[in-house]
């Protein structure tokens, strides 16, 4: 079933033609996005640790696996509007297209505001929960409750781009980053060396720019032309739709929640070490949260390219995207893993320039980066799984093997053998079980979705 449609140039045709150019033109700006993304939180560590010392850095480092928690139910959620809006794209549902996009808009600021009062009521108390040192509590806290009033701005960004995923359009939200992510760079420098306010200074210059870019791309959608066209009078919650984005979306939020509570559970066994070790793990993961962002490219057109194929009843091209996405994806991540553990003291010390803090980050590279090619594989099997429609058993299968084999090692092996390198061996082997628990689904996934596009044709 051909169905060709009217695209404009930052479109991409995902259902004919040749596919690896395509996927390498999509997942090309969506890796600059990520890490540009990560270089707000990067530019905050850099200039923070330079200019307020190791117990900022820590105070902000601290942070992220427990705003990683909080907001990534909601992010998951948006991944279920991507796969909606992008079968209802390729398969020419202008009318549901259009109704997906209004209700996926007005979720995502209904929860950014809920999001904004569970950071500012709880923020405090979840970082007392977690063990954070008394010599940074406060500066964690300020940091957080000032960040969470940005969620709105967040989550809108990320909705609206997950729409423009949909139909391939990766550039755009990139441009959009680029200008943001150089307003957070410049209000950082002027927050916290000019005006010399720490930690305050580093959260207000992320919600500005995340501000800046959730007007960009609202106002993208509100002057496109396609199906997609947002119109602020059309904002609807319409059930059905909410619950097809919610069937793909909430196990996906689940799953990244969860996988970020094992990371929180983790970052309060760093906590433990004292605030050196704390800092090197910030910068560590720091570097780490650049390799996800690579992979995690990978794996957003694994899900796009599949729904899209989907739609249109082509099985045949599925498999050859998943295919090429694997090639791609292991490439992509062996090229940037190898590449920084064989510069991560040179890498860490853009972070700090404490020989105790390099050397803690260097132990948690030295077994995290060479084998991050698993983590992209692990992650493009439930992306595929999405793409088809199921996406609680890949859910389930991610929690017991990444966050069961992680609290098996936090409570089990970590505490007998008390040091970062046992600690952190249980990234790959976690990594290693979920691939052979998330092969196995996609086979019969793959095998039942088959039979039924051929029944449809």
């Amino acid at each position: 079933m051909e169905i060709k449609m009217k695209q404009n140039k930052y479109e991409i045709d995902m259902c004919n033609g040749s596919i690896m150019d395509k996927l390498i033109s999509f997942s090309l700006p969506l890796m600059l996005s990520g890490i540009l993304q990560l270089m707000f939180n990067a530019v905050d560590i850099v200039v923070v640790g330079r200019f307020s010392g190791s117990s900022a850095l820590a105070a902000v480092g601290s942070t992220t696996a427990l705003i990683n928690v909080f907001t990534n139910l909601f992010i998951g959620v948006s991944l279920g509007a991507n796969v909606l809006a992008a079968r209802f794209y390729a398969s020419g549902r202008q009318k549901e297209m259009s109704e997906t996009v209004h209700t996926s808009i007005l979720l995502a600021l209904i929860s950014g505001i809920a999001m904004a009062i569970v950071g500012l009521l709880f923020s405090r108390w979840a970082l007392e929960l977690m063990g954070t040192p008394a010599d940074v509590i406060d500066q964690s806290s300020l940091y957080m409750k000032i960040y969470f009033l940005g969620m709105p701005f967040f989550m809108l960004y990320n909705y609206g781009a997950a729409i423009l995923r949909a139909v391939g359009d990766t550039k755009r939200p990139l441009m959009f980053l680029i200008i943001s992510g150089v307003t957070n760079a410049i209000l950082n420098m002027i927050l916290v060396i000019v005006f010399d306010m720490g930690v305050a200074g580093v959260a207000i210059a992320t919600v500005i720019s995340q501000l800046i870019s959730c007007v960009l791309v609202l106002w993208c959608l509100y002057k496109t032309e396609g199906s997609y066209q947002l119109r602020f009078s059309k904002l609807r919650m319409k059930k059905e739709y909410l619950k097809q984005i919610f069937q793909v979306g909430i196990p996906a939020g689940v799953q990244s929640t969860v996988i970020n509570f094992s990371n929180a559970l983790l970052q309060s066994s760093v906590n433990s070490f004292g605030s050196t070790a704390m800092a090197g793990y910030t910068a560590a993961n720091n570097i780490l949260g650049f390799l996800y962002a690579s992979i995690n490219a990978v794996t957003q057109a694994c899900m796009s390219f599949t729904s899209q194929n989907y739609g249109v009843n082509k099985p045949k091209r599925m498999d050859r995207v998943m295919i090429d996405c694997i090639i791609l994806s292991v490439g992509v991540s062996l090229v940037l893993g190898c590449g920084s553990y064989a510069f991560g003291g040179e890498i860490l010390k853009i972070y700090t320039e404490d020989p105790e803090v390099i050397r803690c980050g260097l132990e948690i590279l030295a077994l995290t980066t060479v084998t991050y090619f698993l983590c992209g594989v692990m992650d493009l099997f439930p992306g595929a799984l999405r793409g088809m429609g199921a996406s609680a058993v890949p859910m389930i299968l991610s929690i017991i093997g990444t966050v069961g084999t992680r609290i098996v090692w936090i409570f089990g092996v970590f505490p007998a053998h008390r040091s970062l390198k046992i600690l952190f061996v249980s990234y790959p082997a976690s990594w290693t079980l979920t691939i052979l628990m998330q092969a196995v689904c996609f086979y019969f996934v793959r095998k039942k979705v088959h039979r039924e596009l051929k029944q449809q044709s």
